[in-house]
């Protein structure tokens, strides 16, 4: 029997997801048409209406879903490693390449789009924002697990940390672009300097010092 429209929801909301993403790397967000995402996903543009108004809301529901995805890695990354985060061998984060590398794409170019629509950019920096505090939350707490905490608000060092991270990458795609291949990870050298540099042990009556779970204190 065919699905109710509740049960089919979540699988029509993924194939447009999916479609979008291949349609935006592949022509560009600007180039890219309702259209366009709905002959690739299979689906009418009443489907797409009646779950998206436009394209823009459509891109935010790609970053929630791409940056959840993202989120999950770093915490994998951190729980493994976190008593490296400020060692002489910290934990490597994934270098742009396949799947990320067509993020960094699309993603760059929506937030230009973003920048030229003060509407759109007011709802990127509200999902940035949502981000960033979710990974200054991992932050936090991976750095306790090490006894550090940091100089710095901890929302200002994420800010940082991302800058590094968005900014390196884009060197390091230009490079592989220009020569086939980068000299050096920008963002393996940086992160962990950030991160030395803007941390500090913590001293248990520090009130900027949260314990880990399980530490007694």
């Amino acid at each position: 029997m065919p699905k109710s429209p509740t049960k089919r929801r979540p699988l029509t909301v993924a194939a447009l997801l999916d479609a979008a993403r291949e349609v935006f790397a592949e022509k560009g967000f600007g180039a890219t048409s309702v259209p366009d995402i709905c002959a690739r996903a299979g689906l009418t543009k009443g489907a797409f209406y009646s779950n998206f108004p436009d394209k823009e809301t459509l891109f935010l529901a790609l970053f929630d879903r791409h940056n959840a995805a993202t989120l999950e890695r770093v915490r994998l990354v951190l729980a493994e490693s976190a008593g490296r985060l400020v060692g002489a061998d910290p934990p490597q984060l994934p270098e742009p390449q396949g799947e990320q590398r067509q993020w960094f794409l699309i993603s760059m170019e929506f937030t230009l789009h973003a920048i030229r629509h003060p509407e759109v950019a007011a709802a990127l920096a509200d999902h940035e924002a949502r981000s960033r505090a979710a990974l200054a939350d991992l932050l936090a707490d991976a750095l306790a697990t090490v006894d550090r905490v940091p100089t710095i608000a901890v929302d200002e060092l994420v800010r940082l940390v991302v800058a590094a991270c968005e900014g390196g990458d884009a060197q390091t795609l230009t490079e592989i672009a220009a020569t086939g291949s980068a000299r050096a990870s920008v963002r393996a050298r940086l992160v962990p300097l950030l991160l030395r540099e803007y941390t500090r042990p913590a001293d248990r009556s520090d009130p900027d010092f949260h314990a880990s779970p399980g530490d007694p204190s």
